[in-house]
């Protein structure tokens, strides 16, 4: 992973390696996200969750114990957690559980889609607005051609997800898409890889500022447009360099990452 000096266009994420060479990438990534909603006050009130496959036991994830401030988490600051929300695995050592909304949440979309490593979610200064106006993202930007056709809107009256129920509605819903904009609640991407997932969520952040702020006055460009934009802003490689230049950004210092 590339934290310090140059970035090189063709650089890839690492999906080869050993189970144990694999995780700790995942885990690294995974903790550097919350890093990177940390530095923007996101999850300050303990809202938000970042989950990431184990590349063995496919049916846990790993994601931050409950209560660490997510500008501190370090990798010994992840749990596995089980198909029943129970934490299995805590190598730092402390198991303060997770956040029950992280496991209903979470574990229904890595149920239902194999191909996914990673989910972010968390509660955002435009995404969460945006939510509440239950509108897709418009193609009104570059970054906002990413998510053309390739989001999904769930509503229901379950805001506080508190039964698996609503969670596999809210998998149900994302289908096969990488993002889904949770009705009156917020954002939620996802990826091949953690950093993918952080990529996506920082941007579709970002994409949900410039739309509550165009108002009534954009103008969306044509759909054909749009989805040329999208074969090169809208790959998955693309959410994880986005991922490499945010760490170098906004989490310059990783020595205590590990």
């Amino acid at each position: 992973m590339h934290n310090h000096g140059e970035l090189n266009s063709s650089d890839l994420p690492a999906t080869g390696g050993t189970p144990a060479e694999i995780r700790r990438q995942r885990l690294r990534e995974t903790a550097l996200g919350y890093r990177i909603f940390g530095h923007f006050g996101w999850g300050a009130t303990g809202d938000g969750h970042i989950s990431a496959r184990d590349p063995e036991l496919l049916d846990h994830f790993w994601m931050a114990r409950y209560g660490v401030p997510f500008n501190q988490v370090t990798v010994n600051d992840l749990v596995l957690v089980g198909p029943n929300g129970t934490v299995v695995e805590a190598p730092g050592g402390i198991d303060s559980g997770v956040n029950p909304a992280a496991h209903l949440i979470h574990w229904p979309i890595h149920e239902a889609r194999p191909d996914v490593v990673a989910a972010a979610h968390t509660h955002t200064p435009y995404g969460t607005p945006l939510s509440a106006c239950r509108e897709l993202l418009l193609p009104i930007t570059q970054e906002a051609c990413a998510f053309f056709e390739d989001q999904a809107l769930f509503e229901d009256e379950e805001l506080d997800i508190v039964s698996l129920d609503g969670g596999k509605r809210i998998a149900a819903a994302l289908g096969s898409m990488r993002t889904a904009i949770l009705a009156n609640h917020g954002l939620l991407t996802t990826g091949l890889t953690p950093g993918e997932s952080i990529g996506w969520f920082v941007t579709m952040e970002r994409v949900a500022e410039a739309q509550m702020k165009a108002g009534a006055r954009m103008k969306p460009i044509s759909a054909e447009g749009a989805r040329a934009v999208r074969q090169s802003v809208g790959q998955a490689a693309s959410g994880w360099h986005m991922f490499q230049w945010m760490v170098r950004k906004y989490v310059p210092d990783v020595t205590d990452i590990d």
